[in-house]
């Protein structure tokens, strides 16, 4: 009997099977940092073909066929869809033991019903079944996370975006929860000063605020903050490489805005601290509002610059970094504590040398009567695989509580990422079940069954307020 994709799969033992099957697999889902397009939910979007719901924006994909030899013309340039396809198919074969590999095929399984694998041999059957598919009612952008049991969806949003699309979805109540997220990286970005100042005009226009001085553009990301919050965004999202240990006065703020604005470049030095003091501002207003933040760390980014300058970022040519971030980060989550201005906090690394750091750190800030205030982020981007969430959900076990551990997140610009929270949840099952039936853990499921429910929902529903706004 084919093993593969069963309904134990990744589930290796008697506990496993019974945490995942009457636990875990009916939980809904939380997707509290993904990527999706607002804009197809809002319009409920249908897709004409496979490629363009399967293999558009995807840059893991991208990835996987650069590294199999594919040429980038079927891969992000004009290539009719249906080769942009085979030439996937060509290459998922040679994913073995990456995690696309199993993502694409519970994928095809979970929302095509299509049980073989794809190759080149199979690929113009799986694709012609999936088109035809696709022409139903039953694979428009809203039934598609339906069909996984979301009930919470994250979307990611720059400040000076009307959030029209959110306000759509909440005039046709959509009983799926689909909130905006506040990502002010551009307002950050101060490295190039003609574009900076480009976002900063496009930031003037969206607040109705004159932008001339560093008070008048924390007014103007503050009025932003405002107009999220009131349109339900419940939650920050901030991405560094580290963070600079300095941080400057006010004067000296208006002193290096102004060289900005004027179009002159700051030092390195100066760079640094203007980033850090301004999230520190950022911060704070998460805290006002009573708002999670979270964190993502150690990425480097575009560093393929043949790629960045045709396609731009976020296409596959970021890696993870190592950055010393642990003495910085430090300071500067006390620098919030000692004022008491440090709200719920998720800390993402990339790097999977830093979780213990990280869940060491969290568990400095940490503060009743709210528990795991301060989260280690789960295993994201490139520790979004089998290893990956293993050693992320060690570290967190042995330093934190996994118990009050807010969940997986798919991270995804694909409306058919969803089966990534199912793969997390055999993985996370397995963990335990083995240790359950190892007798490491008791096999008490009265105690433990009621953690997996926490994990996979509970706990985020609580820690970020859902349903209770």
């Amino acid at each position: 009997m084919e093993k593969y994709l069963s309904e134990n799969f990744l589930l290796h033992g008697t506990f496993a099977r019974t945490l995942f099957h009457e636990y875990a697999v009916t939980m809904p889902v939380v997707d509290y940092h993904c990527h999706l397009s607002p804009k197809d939910i809002a319009e409920d979007a249908t897709f004409q073909t496979m490629t363009e719901v399967w293999l558009k924006g995807d840059h893991y994909k991208w990835r996987a066929m650069r590294t199999n030899g594919i040429d980038e013309q079927c891969i992000t340039g004009n290539a009719p869809d249906k080769e942009k396809f085979l030439m996937w198919a060509r290459t998922l074969p040679r994913a073995l033991r990456n995690p696309l590999y199993d993502w694409a095929h519970l994928e095809l399984r979970r929302y095509f019903g299509i049980n073989g694998l794809l190759s080149e041999e199979t690929a113009d059957s799986i694709y012609a079944q999936c088109n035809e598919k696709l022409k139903e009612k039953e694979f428009s952008a809203r039934s598609l996370l339906k069909r996984m049991n979301v009930k919470v969806v994250c979307t990611t949003d720059d400040p000076v975006d009307d959030l029209s699309h959110h306000e759509r979805l909440r005039r046709d109540a959509f009983e799926i929860t689909v909130l905006p997220t506040f990502r002010p990286d551009k307002a950050l970005a101060a490295d190039d000063p003609v574009s900076y100042n480009r976002y900063l005009d496009s930031l003037a226009k969206a607040s109705d605020t004159n932008i001339s001085s560093y008070g008048s553009l924390l007014e103007a990301l503050d009025k932003r903050h405002s107009f999220f919050h009131d349109h339900g965004c419940r939650s920050s999202d901030h991405a560094i490489e580290t963070l600079s240990s300095e941080y400057a006065s006010a004067s000296e703020l208006d002193t290096m805005f102004s060289l900005l604005r004027s179009g002159k470049a700051l030092s390195g030095r100066n760079r640094g601290v203007f980033k850090a003091s301004l999230l520190l501002e950022l911060c704070k207003m998460n805290h006002a509002r009573g708002w999670v933040q979270q964190i993502h760390m150690g990425v480097l980014r575009n560093v393929r610059s043949v790629i960045f300058n045709t396609l731009g970022p976020d296409t596959g040519v970021d890696c993870i970094g190592d950055f010393a971030f642990g003495k910085p980060l430090a300071a500067f989550l006390d620098a919030l504590d000692s004022t008491r201005q440090l709200t719920k906090t998720i800390l993402f690394n990339i790097n999977p040398g830093d979780n213990e750091l990280l869940a060491v750190l969290a568990g400095v800030f940490q503060e009743g009567p709210v528990p795991g205030k301060i989260q280690l982020g789960p295993a994201w981007w490139f520790l979004d695989q089998k290893n990956g969430m293993t050693r992320h959900l060690d570290a967190l076990s042995g330093l934190g509580l996994l118990s009050r551990f807010v969940g997986m997140t798919t991270d995804s610009r694909s409306l058919l990422s969803f089966p990534r929270h199912e793969y997390f949840r055999r993985i996370l099952c397995n963990l335990i079940g083995e240790e359950m039936d190892r007798g490491e853990l008791p096999g008490d499921l009265d105690c433990i069954g009621p953690i997996i429910h926490d994990i996979c929902f509970n706990n985020a529903k609580n820690y970020f307020g859902y349903f209770t706004r």
